[in-house]
């Protein structure tokens, strides 16, 4: 199965020399759509892959006037810190569910499903059946809380692309808004895009504790293994809280 974008119809070109840079920008997008797609549609793919974060990857406790601080045991001995993002002293904001996560750079407006881990350790992705949805950590920060907040989505699925198909396409300093139930934004930036094999996944540096609010999105990317159903590798994107507002 594949999809085709249909070219423009005739006589659209602007009246002025020169593009505009809002047309520039959708093609852009669309380009690269169009290159995802020949890349990942027509595969058997319903693979989750997400290995498991460590106990350490536990969410922070939630301080508030009414409610005592709860003590949570340190990081394993072993475990190396995650790699420090740029950090602009914003304090952790309170816990609050996420429900709608927003990416305008690669058109992504998704709402939120909790996911947990299966009895192997590994964390669920979210169900296949909706293309257009994402999933959050539940056992672990929420995010704009102190700590990784861990997102993860397919890139694709057995009935076609999904919410993730252009994730690897972001680039540092790309922004990803967090609606919140309790009617609050978070804003991060984006830090590093980065892939990894799924047989060498750095646990420690993706959930690792972090001492300010942090994001990690987690996608499927690399070759497709059609005998495992699954891909090689996890495209991991790394941001930082930078700003928040009221919804």
């Amino acid at each position: 199965m594949s999809q085709q974008y249909p070219p423009p119809p005739p006589g659209t070109a602007d009246a002025t020399p020169g593009p505009r840079p809002s047309r520039v920008l959708r093609w852009a997008v669309a380009s690269a759509a169009l290159g995802a797609l020949m890349i990942y549609n027509s595969v058997d793919s319903s693979g989750t892959g997400l290995p498991g974060p460590p106990p350490s990857a536990a969410a922070p406790p939630v301080v508030t006037a009414n409610t005592p601080a709860i003590a949570i045991g340190p990081a394993p001995a072993t475990a190396t810190p995650a790699a420090p993002a740029p950090t602009v002293g914003l304090p952790g904001m309170p816990h609050a569910n996420p429900t709608r996560l927003t990416i305008k750079t690669i058109a992504v407006s998704a709402p939120f499903t909790p996911l947990h881990l299966d009895a192997a350790g590994n964390l669920n992705a979210p169900p296949a059946g909706n293309t257009n949805l994402v999933g959050w950590y539940a056992e672990g920060p929420t995010p704009g809380e102190r700590g990784p907040a861990i997102v993860a989505g397919h890139v694709d699925t057995k009935t076609g692309p999904a919410v993730f198909l252009l994730l690897r396409l972001l680039k540092p300093g790309a922004t990803a808004d967090i609606t919140r139930a309790d009617g609050t934004v978070a804003t991060f930036t984006v830090d590093s895009v980065e892939m990894f094999s799924k047989g060498h996944f750095p646990d420690q540096r993706v959930y690792g504790t972090t001492p300010d609010p942090q994001l990690r999105i987690i996608t499927c990317g690399g070759s497709y293994d059609r005998s495992k159903k699954d891909y090689t590798d996890n495209v991991v994107v790394f941001a930082h809280l930078t700003s928040s507002r009221k919804a």
